[in-house]
């Protein structure tokens, strides 16, 4: 009796398969060249600067799903940090961050 259902649990979870990551998850190239990858971390996504002055450094945090995402955005530049928010299309990732939600800039990056 355990063998059987020690079986039928290990055949569910291989016909369940691995979890689909989401479609913001991947590599991207920023308006100004650099990489960066965004990549789950906890209930949210990371997006991480991976080339450039930058690298390694966190830029933003967004939750959300079905290509729309509200965050923080963090300009490494100026290192100042935004209300953002992330809208995916394709593959094509409009990022904006905001002050006081009527100042914002937009930057389009395209997926690597």
């Amino acid at each position: 009796m355990i063998r059987t259902t020690t079986l039928a649990l290990a055949l569910t979870a291989l016909m369940a398969g691995p979890a689909l990551a989401d479609p913001i998850e991947g590599k991207w190239r920023t308006k100004s060249g650099e990489t960066a990858a965004i990549s789950k971390c906890g209930g949210a996504y990371c997006v991480t600067l991976t080339t450039g002055a930058h690298k390694g450094k966190q830029i933003g945090r967004v939750s959300g799903s079905g290509g729309k995402y509200k965050g923080t955005i963090t300009d490494p530049k100026k290192d100042k940090t935004y209300a953002g928010n992330a809208t995916l299309n394709g593959n094509s990732l409009k990022m904006q961050g905001c002050v006081a939600k009527i100042l914002c800039r937009s930057e389009n990056w395209k997926r690597l």
